[in-house]
């Protein structure tokens, strides 16, 4: 009785013994056994339209303008309102939502949102922490590219205001090539086009103040006199002393960088050239805009 006793407590605790070497053990697995990798799955954009939820800025401003036209001047004028916040390019339409999963956009539309209107509440929300910060009530974003897509901007905020900064395209070309080291020709032309139809766009729809460049840096009191009649906010003088203020640093990307606009003082604008042909599209809006060609 005793050795047979003796006997099951020898295997017990032989299998005890090799259920402890198994559970220490690297787990043994065949390639069978190793489940195949999950295929990305790219969630498609869905049909569905989210209605406008509220904003937290209502009313922003957005200068419309072409890359090189002097929109950081105007900027650094007006953030030297004491009511105007304008920070460096705010770059918003890179700022993106992604919607990783498939059933990601089924749960935002049963919250009545979808992936276009969460990066309009992202855009919202930046737009009004950074008025917050500055203790101001009035914020303008004058980031060229927001040109090229106003439609959006114009959806996002029904409510916004624009101010459209105009400049001879002929200018235009002249101060991009100016700037860039090995200027491809066609390419500048090409870009210059692509902006001022975007803005001719603009100017024929949308319910803007217009003001050109020179005549910015020619009368400048006159100029942003009228901005701030159309913004609805007292003229201050202190707006042409830009250079007494602090616009934080000016740096590439968000920005004009140049001695320029460093020196803190208004100059003159450089014309375009008379003896440069422009094509005949960007001939045509310059003509609309009321230049000379």
């Amino acid at each position: 009785m005793r050795d047979a006793r003796k006997s099951v407590i020898g295997k017990g605790l032989r299998r005890r013994g090799r259920l402890m070497i198994q559970a220490v053990s690297p787990p043994r697995r065949t390639l069978d056994a190793i489940p195949t990798p999950r295929a990305e799955v790219k969630p498609k954009e869905p049909s569905y339209v989210a209605p406008r939820a509220p904003r937290l800025v209502d009313s922003p401003v957005f200068v419309l303008s072409s890359v090189r036209s002097g929109s950081t001047l105007l900027r650094v004028l007006l953030n030297s309102h004491s009511r105007i916040r304008a920070p460096h390019e705010m770059h918003l339409r890179t700022v993106h939502v992604q919607l990783t999963r498939g059933f990601t956009a089924d749960a935002m539309k049963a919250l009545e949102l979808d992936r276009i209107e969460l990066e309009h509440l992202l855009w919202d929300r930046v737009m009004h922490l950074e008025l917050t910060r500055s203790g101001k009530d009035l914020i303008v974003d004058k980031t060229p590219p927001n040109t090229l897509i106003w439609p959006r901007l114009h959806r996002c905020w029904p409510n916004a205001r624009y101010i459209l900064l105009l400049r001879h395209p002929g200018a235009i070309i002249a101060s991009l090539t100016d700037r860039r080291e090995d200027p491809d020709h066609e390419e500048i032309l090409a870009e210059v086009l692509n902006y001022s139809e975007k803005l001719e766009e603009a100017r024929r729809t949308l319910d803007a103040h217009v003001v050109t460049y020179e005549e910015l840096t020619a009368e400048p009191e006159k100029a942003t006199r009228a901005i701030c009649e159309y913004l609805g906010v007292e003229w201050e003088s202190g707006m042409l002393d830009y250079g007494s203020k602090d616009h934080g640093k000016f740096r590439p990307q968000l920005g004009d960088w140049s001695s320029t606009i460093k020196s803190g003082r208004i100059q003159a604008a450089r014309t375009a050239d008379p003896a440069v042909e422009l094509p005949p599209p960007l001939k045509e809006i310059a003509q609309a805009w009321g230049y000379e060609v």
